[in-house]
């Protein structure tokens, strides 16, 4: 969420900024809003006044009539006071309604533009394999080894479910146990986090779980409950502090999150649609941190880092995104994706993301920072990004080490817990 008082200083930036954004909203319905909420509460401030000046006056006064005159006035501002009070709290909610539609601002390097095809490739790591042999994609590698089974799947919950089996569920696992210790390492703090969530706690993230039109909303609510499933632990590790105030010498706080995910994933297209790559539910790592303002551009390559460390380690060619302003989530400052060489695309595809949120969500959750003997407080930044999204990494991992035998060679680091070099039926 914007601040109101830079709203109001800067309506044409922000209006610019969402027309950057592809995001149609009227700058001026926010003033509006809050140009209502100032005047009643500036009504109420004058009623308050008046009714302590009154409570001065009342016990002083001896004629009975002037005496009696001013209880009058009192009862009649008391009520006065009442509805305003019930008025404001309204106007509140109506300013900031109006200001959760607003995106987040955009970093000044973002590359503008209103597609993906406007997205800045800022580098690439690894060469694409060049294959010998007719190549296949992940699903008839996995199901001819048996290692999924998405009929059951979709007989069981529906479309885009499946079951993992066998050497799969022994990948997922090891690709988990890897990033975990990888984070772990460079000085995050696990979590395993629930897979629900608060429907406030989602709006906080900047999520829209109330969306009434199913093409847009992303996740699932809970009947007769004000419960979401997660689409993300970016929603769980980002509610963790919610309401509260840090204090600056411990941060960055730095954490890595474990989580099923679920995603209506509504209107999918095409290619999409096939295998593992776009699912309804799927396992993540995720990285979340909340720093100060000055940490949070450092940060934000540190998880960029981090996120290549990875996929140079599983050995699967990737390139850098630096996503352009109209495919830009509501809340990110800027977004940096991973997108790794997928054969059976014949191209590059997601991966990974990673971005700042500069101060949008902790404003909407109402996260704080000082320092001990510090007047005042201000929000803290959030950074969050995707260590190891597993559908998407198997899909990446099976088909760059396929072997013409139809094997799959798994990556060096993960032979610990998979415990074997080689995934072939009957092997």
């Amino acid at each position: 969420m914007l601040d109101i008082q830079y709203v109001r200083e800067n309506p044409v930036l922000v209006q610019a900024n969402c027309v950057n954004r592809q995001v149609k909203v009227d700058v001026a319905a926010a003033l509006g809003a809050d140009d209502h909420r100032r005047a009643i509460a500036h009504r109420t401030q004058l009623v308050q006044e008046r009714q302590n000046e009154l409570s001065r006056l009342i016990p002083r006064e001896k004629e009975p009539a002037a005496r009696q005159t001013l209880v009058t006035e009192g009862k009649s501002l008391r009520e006065e006071a009442g509805k305003l009070e019930a008025e404001l709290r309204e106007a509140e909610a109506a300013v900031r309604l109006a200001l959760g539609v607003l995106p987040n601002l955009t970093h000044p390097d973002a590359p503008v533009g209103a597609d993906p095809e406007s997205n800045l490739e800022i580098r690439r790591w690894g060469e694409p394999r060049v294959f010998d042999f007719p190549i296949k994609d992940h699903v008839t590698l996995m199901e001819s080894n048996d290692l999924v089974d998405f009929e059951a799947g979709a007989m069981v919950t529906g479309q885009k479910f499946y079951f993992l089996k066998n050497e799969a569920v022994l990948l997922e696992l090891a690709l988990v146990q890897f990033a975990m210790m990888r984070l772990v390492a460079r000085g995050y703090t696990p979590v395993i986090t629930p897979d629900l969530a608060r429907v406030e706690v989602l709006e906080g993230i900047g999520f829209q779980p109330r969306d009434p039109d199913p093409d847009t909303r992303q996740v699932y609510t809970i009947a007769q409950t004000d419960l979401c499933l997660v689409a993300t632990a970016e929603i769980t590790l980002g509610g963790m502090h919610k309401d509260q105030v840090l204090d600056n010498a411990r941060l960055p706080l730095k954490y890595v999150g474990l989580s099923h995910c679920f995603r209506t994933e509504a209107g999918a297209p095409g290619r999409d649609t096939r295998g593992l790559y776009r699912v309804h539910q799927f396992t993540k790592v995720e990285m979340f941190a909340f720093c100060t303002p000055e940490q949070s551009e450092a940060l934000h390559l540190e998880i960029l880092a981090i996120e290549e460390e990875i996929f140079q380690a599983l050995e699967l060619p990737y390139r850098v995104i630096d996503t352009c302003t109209g495919d830009l989530g509501g809340p990110a400052y800027r977004k940096y994706d991973l997108e790794a060489w997928m054969p059976g695309r014949g191209g590059y595809g997601e991966v990974t993301s990673t971005s700042n949120c500069t101060d949008f969500q902790a404003r909407r959750l109402n996260i704080r920072s000082k320092s001990a003997g510090q007047k005042g407080t201000r929000f803290v930044h959030t950074l969050n990004g995707t260590a190891i999204s597993c559908a998407r990494a198997l899909v990446a991992l099976v088909e760059n080490h396929q072997q013409a035998d139809g094997s799959i060679t798994v990556p060096t680091v993960l032979r610990p817990w998979v415990g074997k070099d080689i995934i072939r039926r009957g092997a």
